[in-house]
């Protein structure tokens, strides 16, 4: 084809989700393998969700509410926060694809950590305009780096807390001192997609908390992770009434399907599956984590549902030779990590299967 391609467009490095369960075991004719790649909820979707969403199956037919009206004020209720702040998303890197298409132009800077989740770069870059990266500092989020990045240029930062991939968070003191030297003109979007995960909630920054009108900061939320819908693709942003405004000039009409708005909707009063997660979550850890120092092998402290560990050896071939065993994790090569790996917990046979297999290799 002799078509012009911009070249925004061509610079953008496309996505590499985890390996799915059912590739791997095409591939290498393997049976019962596990996933501990994409930081999923192993426990499936909440038991609540599914029970509504086979109620509404009959009403397929029709197009699901466009103003997600019923979740909207679910979430209102859930929150604390009013229904004109809130903008639902196929999933929260829906709504971070509609702040870069109706808030940055071409050439404005966003200030970006590095690593972090990678649909930040992709949007940026899909709008045109130029992704401005600080390394982390000790695998967390150096916010006086990222201030230091900061331009008369700069229209919108993003930060991810708890941050993807190492699990690290940012405190209230460091959020707000960071936010007291910011322009007014600069958007600030805080992804909290893991935030259900944390311990140490009350030291944590949580965007929501300053949710202010004469402030442009927005913050993502998910029902992908602790809520179990990462099939549904179904989230939200919080912001200012102002902002979500122009969010809904640019949304598509129906971006979150109506199975999507009526399992999130139950899975908010599912509250004991929540709890259930909680606490396999954190079981899973302690276990995960006494094992490895029982093999002596290093990981990283997480607020997440995932760490990082320290393989020692190139990640990738770790990755490969965990595939042999019917063990999917992800190698952050890719992230600037050649010889670490990421894992999210399981179920507790599955996290014996991966020392299991972790053991053998090493």
């Amino acid at each position: 084809m002799k078509i012009s391609i911009p070249e925004n467009i061509l610079s953008i490095k496309p996505y590499k989700p985890g390996k799915p369960l059912e590739e791997l075991e095409r591939e290498y004719g393997i049976a019962k393998s596990i996933k501990l790649a994409s930081n999923e909820n192993p426990l499936g979707p909440s038991p609540m969700a599914v029970k509504a969403m086979q109620e509404a199956l009959g009403k397929l037919n029709r197009y699901p509410d466009g103003s997600g009206f019923d979740l909207i004020r679910k979430l209102s209720q859930h929150l604390k926060v009013p229904p004109k702040n809130i903008v639902l998303g196929n999933g929260s890197d829906d709504i971070i694809g509609m702040l870069t298409l109706a808030l940055l132009r071409p050439g404005d800077e966003v200030v970006l950590p590095q690593p972090s989740f990678l649909m930040y770069d992709i949007m940026v870059r899909s709008a045109a305009a130029i992704p401005v990266t600080v390394p982390l500092s000790s695998l967390s989020i150096d916010l006086k780096g990222m201030q230091a990045e900061i331009t008369s240029r700069t229209r919108m930062v993003f930060l991810c807390n708890p941050n993807n991939p190492t699990g690290t968070v940012i405190f209230k003191k460091d959020f707000e001192n960071f936010m007291a030297g910011l322009s007014p003109e600069v958007v600030v979007v805080v992804d909290e997609a893991y935030f259900e995960f944390i311990r140490d909630q009350e030291k944590c920054a949580s965007g929501i908390e300053y949710l202010d009108e004469d402030k442009p900061l927005v913050t993502l939320r998910t029902f992908s992770k602790a809520y179990g819908l990462a099939g549904l693709r179904i989230g939200y942003g919080i912001m200012p009434e102002k902002i979500a405004g122009l969010l809904n000039r640019v949304r598509q009409p129906f971006n979150t399907s109506s199975l999507a708005q009526i399992g999130a909707k139950a899975a908010l009063d599912d509250k004991a599956f929540l709890k259930k997660t909680l606490e396999i979550t954190h079981k899973g850890l302690d276990y995960l984590h006494a094992a490895l120092d029982r093999l002596g092998i290093k990981y990283f402290p997480t607020q997440t549902n995932f760490f990082l560990i320290d393989v020692e050896k190139d990640a990738d071939e770790i990755f490969e030779s965990m595939l042999r065993h019917g063990v999917i994790v992800r190698s952050m090569k890719s992230y600037g990590y050649p010889q670490y790996i990421r894992i999210n917990v399981g179920l507790a046979e599955e996290n014996a299967r991966f020392i299991e297999a972790l053991e053998k290799i090493i």
